[in-house]
């Protein structure tokens, strides 16, 4: 199995370099309105936001900042096939302006805009993200009524493009070989993700201003995602592609990718990551193996679990349903790199390209 992986420099705005309809899966996390380190992004993107900063109108700010994220979702709409999956990681802010503080909802101005868009909303998920700070709370310490929680969770909001699900071909090998395992499906469809937790991307630049904005999620929430929204092969796009999170994860889950990234710097430091795909993605795979076997092992000493009444195709473990039978890992075991036109249409002159080579994992 190949899969090709695309990095374009450039405004996510204007998705030229992706084709209609062509991706099947989205998974991204935007600058978050009303987060300080974002501000100078936003007041570039449009005056307007700054200006109302300075007069201290959050209100205002807020909204014109996701005027400029209401421009990407328009492009989401456009590139998704019917049925295709977005999700969404998104925080909320608090922020205190004009002597004022307050939270502002940034996952209920998202999901107003999908659905102004006509994206059906899913059930979201909720993940712990622990604050660094010792403190828990904000505001008068001990003394109530004036202290403030502390926002310790984001959103991975999830919609679906059109009001159908996407159709497959009676049997087809990519879905089934793409299947989950049984305990993988209650853990990972469950609207709490408790066993994940925030993590700084490590990025060598000699910009401190860069390496201060490369906080990211952990990899284990794109993987996953990757995992229960699409089938091997198909085309994952994240338009706001900061250290490449995403990408690495659909490289490990034998997805194609496509990133959108402002900052060529970035793109630049991605080449670390891909070095060592191929141990990473091999050791993906094996956990969850390893994972499955303890399960057995566990079921094995009930008498009251769901049964393993199945046989995995590929590896010598017991599944408990029929559709777990055909499951089969993959492992990245070439990196090649390309020019870029291997995903997508358009010009590929500021395109930072990968073609991987993929082997069952035995």
């Amino acid at each position: 199995m190949e899969t090709t992986h695309r990095v374009v420099t450039g405004d996510a705005r204007d998705l030229a370099a992706v084709a209609d309809e062509s991706v099947d899966l989205v998974v991204t996390s935007p600058p978050y309105p009303m987060i300080e380190m974002w501000d100078d992004l936003f007041a570039e993107l449009d005056p307007a936001v700054g200006d109302a900063l300075e007069r201290g109108d959050g209100r205002e700010a807020f909204e014109a900042m996701h005027v400029q994220l209401d421009q990407v979702w328009d492009e989401l709409e456009r590139v998704l096939v019917d049925g295709g999956i977005a999700c969404i990681n998104v925080g909320d802010a608090t922020r205190t302006l004009d002597d004022s503080f307050r939270v502002y909802s940034n996952h209920a101005r998202v999901l107003e805009a999908f659905e102004a868009r006509g994206f059906d909303p899913l059930p979201d998920i909720l993940w712990r993200k622990p604050a660094n700070s010792a403190a828990k709370f904000m505001g008068s310490g001990m003394i109530p009524p004036n202290a403030y929680v502390t926002l310790e969770h984001e959103y991975i909001l999830v919609f679906r493009k059109g009001d159908s699900r996407r159709s497959f071909p009676p049997g087809d090998d990519d879905r089934y070989e793409a299947a989950y395992f049984w305990e993988e499906r209650n853990r990972w469809f469950t609207d709490l993700w408790s066993d994940v937790t925030g993590e700084l991307q490590t990025l060598d630049s000699p910009d401190d201003d860069l390496r201060e904005r490369s906080a990211a999620y952990p990899l284990e929430i794109p993987y996953r995602l990757c995992c229960m929204y699409s089938t091997y092969g198909d085309t994952v796009l994240d338009p706001f592609w900061g250290t490449g999170t995403t990408s690495l994860a659909a490289m490990c889950a034998g997805r194609h990718s496509i990133g959108y990234e402002l900052e060529a710097a970035f793109v630049s430091a991605f080449d670390d990551r891909v070095r060592k795909v191929q141990d990473r993605s091999r050791s993906i795979g094996e956990r969850r193996l390893e994972r499955h076997r303890a399960f057995v092992d566990r079921e094995r000493q009930r008498t009251d679990g769901p049964g393993l009444d199945y046989e995995a195709d590929h590896y010598e473990t017991p599944v408990v349903t029929r559709m777990e039978s055909g499951i089969r890992l993959y492992e990245v075991v070439d990196v090649q790199l390309s020019d870029g036109s291997d995903a997508g249409t358009g010009d590929d002159a500021d395109n930072v390209g990968y073609r991987l080579t993929h082997a069952p994992l035995e």
